[in-house]
């Protein structure tokens, strides 16, 4: 016992810690499908999502706009953040470096992941999880179409510090050919 250090934090710096839902900045730029119209969302960055190095094809999962808002500034293994989106939108077929999990804040939730040339999905609701791991081909979409003039929530959490998404062959190719990606990848 006794083998983890305690540390003393004062409340300034405590504070620095805190996420007050009514100062997050969402972002609805910054990814390869953030102008394609059934992906148009926005996201918060609310803790780490500090944007990746190196190959301009990786993307932060939350984009690049809003990977440098991150609300709470850290650096120890794991990132949260939140989307905001009407029916029948969400993000395009994308894959993470390490593992992400969803949790419907509110409305209903299609969870998707590519398997063996198919669409496999399981539809979630307030507080039910999905935890995909590293490498899976996935995407989520509010299905809460009863309500079609509303935003829905959607928490997410991914590992590491830098995460990086990267945006299916076939999403790529459906970007490039309706003009929102240039042939280099550019958008």
């Amino acid at each position: 016992m006794g083998k983890i250090p305690t540390i003393r934090v004062t409340r300034e710096e405590m504070r620095k810690r805190v996420a007050l839902f009514s100062e997050l900045k969402g972002s609805d730029g910054g990814l390869p499908d953030s102008r394609y119209p059934s992906a148009v969302r926005t996201l918060y960055n609310v803790i780490g999502f500090q944007p990746p190095e190196g190959d301009p094809d990786k993307h932060s999962p939350v984009g690049a706009n809003s990977a440098q808002n991150a609300a709470i500034k850290i650096n120890e293994g794991f990132n949260m953040g939140m989307c905001e989106t009407t029916p029948g939108k969400g993000p395009m077929m994308h894959n993470h470096d390490t593992n992400e999990t969803f949790m419907p804040l509110t409305g209903r939730w299609r969870c998707s992941w590519e398997v063996d040339g198919r669409v496999e999905a399981f539809e979630l609701g307030p507080r039910d999880v999905i935890s995909f791991p590293a490498g899976v081909q996935r995407r989520f979409e509010n299905i809460t179409f009863e309500e079609p003039n509303s935003s829905h929530w959607l928490l997410f959490v991914i590992g590491g510090n830098q995460p990086e998404a990267e945006f299916s062959p076939e999403a790529m190719e459906e970007l490039k050919a309706k003009g929102y990606v240039d042939a280099d990848g550019n958008f």
